[in-house]
């Protein structure tokens, strides 16, 4: 079954919303907009490291102007990872821009050079888009993600998520004999309890990416969704539930395999603690930014009664039908999986 029908469309920033990111230090004024990037002239294909052609091209445009994107583009660079501070960008230099017409938000990736030691690092620049916006922010305020991203009207600027892209990493490194199995299917579950909360929907396998981190023993994961296109705007539940995509059957093959359904309830149990604490922590941003949510329109009327009504179902809680938008949905959802209501008593 097809979860995901139709092309989400970009969903403009409101003015409130536009308050809540300047109030919250995500505005700034940039020297080039999203559009500025689209002039590219020509291009050519990426291929990976296996020499299969990739999403991406490399773009290419008129001399003088490639000048001028490259000094806006390392201005950006130091703003978003750098605090601003203009005097290493001497250091630096644009090395590719590639471009991606896959993806909603049809980004550019930049690929910036340190002209000392040859390290790479990228950023995005993407067609802003509110329900992305707002699945950054929940993303960072309920999870133990943050993303560092900046806004300007029509265009967004993103860091690069770091980490292995889940679809290489179920075919080529899941099976390798130093993966214990346990731990990935622990984070797994937890990552789709996460997922579920904060309503970021469509984590399929190439929309999220896993990070592998050394420890004492053994190594530790972290699953971490890079694409929030998603959030909060489809009606169908399962697409917020990471393990009803067919891209995910062999992970979620592995975690029916390993984990007993009272495990998996215990590991469910620890990540809605840890969601909680969060929460705690950051009521007030929460509370003002779910606000912002019931005012703008992130999703259809029909999908907002699907939700609502398969929600109520999946949660046996008759609020659910009381919502009649996205930040009421979501409102109440924290509220049942947080069981924040008997928490007040």
């Amino acid at each position: 079954m097809t979860l995901i029908k139709n092309k989400k469309p970009i969903i403009k920033i409101s003015d409130n919303f536009s308050k809540y990111l300047e109030s919250h230090s995500r505005h700034f004024i940039l020297p080039l907009d999203y559009e500025d990037l689209l002039r590219f002239q020509d291009s050519f294909p990426v291929y990976d490291h296996d020499d299969e052609p990739t999403l991406w091209e490399t773009v290419m445009y008129p001399h003088q102007e490639q000048v001028i994107l490259e000094k806006a583009l390392l201005q950006i660079y130091v703003t978003l990872l750098a605090g601003g501070d203009k005097s290493i960008i001497e250091h630096l230099s644009v090395d590719r821009i590639d471009y991606c017409a896959f993806a909603n938000s049809r980004p550019f990736r930049i690929r910036v050079i340190n002209k000392f030691n040859d390290n790479r690092d990228h950023f995005y620049v993407k067609k802003a888009d509110a329900s992305r916006i707002y699945g950054l922010e929940f993303e960072g305020l309920l999870s133990p993600n943050r993303v560092n991203y900046m806004v300007d009207q029509n265009t967004l600027i993103e860091e690069h998520i770091i980490g292995i892209p889940g679809d290489h990493y179920i075919e080529h490194n899941m099976s390798h004999p130093k993966v214990n199995p346990v731990r990935l299917c622990k984070e797994f579950v937890k990552f789709n309890e996460r997922c579920f909360t904060s309503l970021i929907g469509d984590m399929r396998s190439y929309n999220y990416v896993v990070n592998v981190t050394p420890d004492v023993e053994e190594d530790q994961y972290r699953v971490r969704p890079i694409d929030f296109d998603q959030f909060c705007h489809e009606g169908n539940v399962q697409v917020y539930l990471p393990q009803f995509f067919p891209e995910n059957q062999k992970i979620v093959q592995l975690c029916m395999d390993r984990l007993n359904p009272e495990t998996v309830r215990q590991y469910q149990r620890e990540e809605r603690n840890i969601i909680y604490r969060r929460f705690l922590y950051s009521k007030q941003q929460v509370k003002s930014l779910v606000a912002c949510m019931s005012k703008d329109k992130l999703a259809s009327r029909e999908n907002i009664v699907q939700l609502r009504e398969e929600l109520s179902e999946f949660h046996k809680n008759k609020d659910f039908i009381k919502c009649n938008n996205m930040g009421d949905i979501i409102k109440q959802n924290i509220i049942t999986l947080l069981n924040l209501e008997s928490k007040k008593k």
